[in-house]
């Protein structure tokens, strides 16, 4: 390594336990997240907020209308990206928060992996029972390709697909 390389300070910290914890609470316990898709129409980023709940194994889940844009984008293009964390008093940008690139994967219905997603998510958000079995609704799971979690002022972090997953095993086409 070069002296000019080793005066650059170090960006990313090593991912380490304690950075995979915080980036899987900061997914699981999202209640929503910040979704980005490209827009089939225009090839332009679209942002918009979705409710959000975990697979078994920490992929986060959708549930979405074929109404909506994101709806129209993710089935045009799979690639996604998720935003969580809450920011609290003071600076929002002192408080953990984690972006999330995913491929999109509908989860078709009737099947088991429909009615496992059925149930979690309605667990996570009641009021969902007034729309779930719409016609027009289908889940989709966003599994995760990397992420980049910012804990806090000086820790960033790179993690990839297996930091933020559990060992539950599940079907990742579903």
């Amino acid at each position: 390594m070069t002296e000019k390389a080793q005066d650059k300070p170090q960006l990313l910290r090593e991912t380490d336990e304690e950075a995979r914890r915080l980036a899987r609470t900061l997914m699981r316990d999202a209640r929503y997240m910040a979704l980005a898709v490209l827009d089939p129409a225009t090839g332009f980023p679209s942002a918009s907020r979705a409710l959000t709940a975990t697979d078994l194994d920490g992929v986060p889940v959708i549930l979405a209308s074929a109404l909506s844009g994101h709806t129209k984008g993710l089935l045009a293009d799979p690639r996604c990206s998720l935003l969580a964390g809450e920011p609290g008093k003071g600076d929002p940008l002192a408080h953990p928060r984690i972006t999330v690139q995913c491929l999109a994967n509908v989860v078709e219905r009737p099947g088991e992996a429909h009615d496992r997603l059925r149930t979690r998510f309605l667990d996570f958000h009641p009021k969902a029972a007034l729309y779930v079995d719409f016609p027009d609704f289908r889940f989709f799971r966003l599994v995760p390709q990397s992420a980049a979690l910012n804990a806090g002022f000086g820790r960033a972090y790179a993690l990839t697909c297996h930091d933020l997953l559990s060992d539950e095993s599940v079907d990742a086409s579903a």
